[in-house]
């Protein structure tokens, strides 16, 4: 007799296999992708044995593009169509680009987004797309390795990615055809590759200093029986390893007096010489730098560069990574001596200068006993095999933080925050908003990003608008508008008018972001503009006041006024408006205030008069029965 394998309503047929799924590190340099085998998370190899993907892809007229390692043999010799580091051009636009000078040798073009497209010989290439060429390589490496198709994958991105950056990494695994589980801070998922919420003497707070190729993420983590709460994040989109080469590169052109105008073959040769010069420097004391094969007919000779001189040359570097961190602790309001554990996370915490800063700074030997460059891979695994529903997820709790507050444009363009900086995701938000104007039956949303005060000071993010509220006085509809952040950091706005339930909705979704540097001027600005902030924002709250009492008793005063009041009256009020109408287009919020409430006085005795008008009114031919 035949057996039949029974399952209950929408579970697996075939309960005993386990689910295929994948943590992936898109890195700047390298990417990586591992997953859990029998219980055990590793990073999976090509069948050359080898395990870092160089995140690099060459695009060819006639053929699909390579990626990896043969497309980074040609760095030099076909510059234009081989695309590196574009995990820093990830959420950004073209301005974004010249404006923070990324030093990247590309032929930049716009599209009408504003989005940087690179030019290659087979055409216009957008961040996104390159990236989608990696991950494509990266998950046909796991299906060869595990054996079968994938359910899907957690993708790991710097913690102080804001939103566009964020949604471009979805977009990018959406084109590769990747199930995208979730998207993981890169500091958290090297935490979970240690396993230190399982480890109780790891239990507190935790650093998790992270410096890649191309990005670097500060994290302060909290740790307490299994739950992972990330207290603060700092870090910088554009430091990195990177950042130390072409320090490096600008060193050895100026020694060798090599003209500043390179072209592309030749900013590559330069960037590779310092890479193996910074590789070696962390084994010798001195090394030869060898300009052989120079892409030009000018003849270099060699030159010396030792471990002192490299480490004068990185010093400023670190030192963005070293105030980076102190900020962190600050919002996290942690102290140096409060930091039980230093997890070193990035193939760039090799070098022998950022263990011996760190090290100084907390006080305290490192950890960094797991490979820094698949350390945040292999906790990505973790979690995509806790997500994939092969293991119980109730020991691991992940709480990620908004790198930005959320907020919305008020009258007068003021910022109203909705959710704060810092608070842990996911989170739901909603506040309650009224119209301005009488009659109004439309409200324009605009989402803003930022810590200031002023919408020309923080980011916009959208804007979308709430029709068909019905048409009532001023302040008397009751709109509700709702913010939810998922576990991605990806934002969803929706507005609902109560009493008629018209509601509309915008899933978040910008072609391009800020760039962390960005985001770390505007906390700073935040901070150094608290004063003139709150000044500014008195001022914009007066002047939206007087603006709405003088709209008021004018439409009241072209109404009846002149039956109601004596001249007497009907000039002391008009003066006292024109009054109003001068002093608030000037800059002192007192001045206007004052002249708020002397304006409010001059008028209470209308207001009651008219109150008692209408009252007369309705009364007017009604017996007393008829009440």
């Amino acid at each position: 007799m035949a057996l039949l394998q029974i399952a209950e309503p929408g579970q697996s047929a075939k309960p005993h296999q386990r689910k295929l799924a994948v943590g992936i590190d898109l890195g700047t340099t390298h990417s990586l992708v591992a997953s859990v085998r029998s219980g055990q998370a590793e990073t999976l190899p090509n069948s050359l044995g080898e395990h870092l993907l160089p995140s690099v892809v060459r695009y060819l007229a006639d053929d699909a593009p390579q990626v990896g390692t043969k497309a980074q043999a040609h760095l030099v010799n076909d510059a234009a169509n081989t695309v590196m580091s574009v995990k820093r051009l990830m959420g950004r636009g073209i301005e974004d680009v010249k404006r923070f000078g990324e030093n990247m040798p590309y032929l930049f073009e716009a599209c009408d987004q504003g989005m940087p497209f690179i030019s290659t010989v087979s055409g216009l290439k957008s961040p996104v797309q390159v990236s989608a060429d990696i991950l494509r390589a990266l998950v046909q490496r796991a299906q060869s390795s595990l054996g079968g198709e994938l359910v899907g994958a957690v993708i790991t991105v710097p913690a102080y990615f804001d939103d566009a950056q964020r949604q471009a990494t979805k977009d990018a695994a959406q084109l590769a055809g990747i199930q995208v589980l979730r998207l993981l801070n890169e500091p958290t998922a090297a935490a979970v590759a240690y396993g230190l919420e399982h480890n109780q003497q790891d239990q507190g707070t935790v650093a998790v200093f992270d410096l890649g190729g191309g990005t670097f993420d500060i994290s302060i983590l909290r740790m307490e029986q299994g739950v992972f709460e990330v207290l603060a994040t700092g870090g910088d989109s554009a430091l990195g390893g990177d950042d130390f080469d072409q320090a490096l590169a600008e060193w050895m052109r100026q020694e060798r007096q090599i003209p500043s105008q390179l072209d592309l073959a030749q900013q590559r040769f330069l960037l590779r010489l310092a890479r193996t010069a910074k590789e070696l420097l962390s084994e010798v004391e001195t090394a030869q730098l060898c300009f052989e094969g120079w892409p030009g007919e000018q003849v270099y000779a060699e030159l010396v560069l030792t471990r002192e001189q490299m480490n004068a040359l990185l010093n400023p570097i670190v030192d963005k990574a070293i105030r980076a961190t102190k900020r962190a602790l600050r919002d996290a309001k942690v102290a140096l001596g409060d930091v039980s554990r230093v997890v070193m996370v990035g193939g760039s915490t090799r070098s022998l200068l950022v263990q011996e800063r760190v090290s100084d700074l907390f006080g305290q030997p490192l950890l960094n006993d797991i490979d820094p460059d698949r350390v945040v891979a292999l906790g990505a695994a973790r979690q995509a095999d806790v997500l994939a529903g092969n293991q119980s997820g109730d020991e691991l709790l992940l709480l990620d933080v908004l790198p930005l507050s959320l907020g919305l444009e008020t009258m007068g363009g003021l910022v109203e925050r909705v959710i704060d900086r810092n608070t842990p995701i996911p989170v739901a938000r909603a506040q309650e908003f009224t119209t301005y104007q009488d009659g109004q039956t439309a409200m324009a949303i605009h989402v803003l990003q930022g810590e200031r005060e002023l919408v020309q000071d923080c980011r916009s993010l959208s804007r979308f608008e709430l029709r068909g509220i019905p048409a009532m006085a001023a302040g008397a509809a009751k709109v509700r508008v709702t913010f939810q952040v998922d576990a991605d950091g990806l934002l969803e706005v929706s507005a609902r008018e109560l009493t008629s339930g018209v509601a509309a909705s915008v899933q978040v979704k910008p072609s391009f972001g800020l760039s962390d540097v960005q985001i770390a001027d505007m906390i700073k600005a935040s901070w150094s503009n608290v004063e003139d902030d709150r000044s500014a924002r008195s001022l914009r709250e007066q002047q939206v006041e007087a603006d709405r009492l003088v709209e008021a008793v004018a439409i009241a005063l072209a109404e009846d006024g002149e039956r109601l009041l004596t001249s007497k009256e009907l000039q002391t009020i008009e003066e006292q408006m024109a009054q109003l109408v001068l002093v608030r287009n000037g800059q002192d919020h007192h001045v206007i205030a004052k002249q708020i409430e002397i304006m409010a006085k001059a008028s209470d005795t209308y207001a009651a008069m008219r109150m008692d008008d209408s009252i007369k009114r309705a009364l007017a031919g009604k017996a007393v029965d008829q009440l």
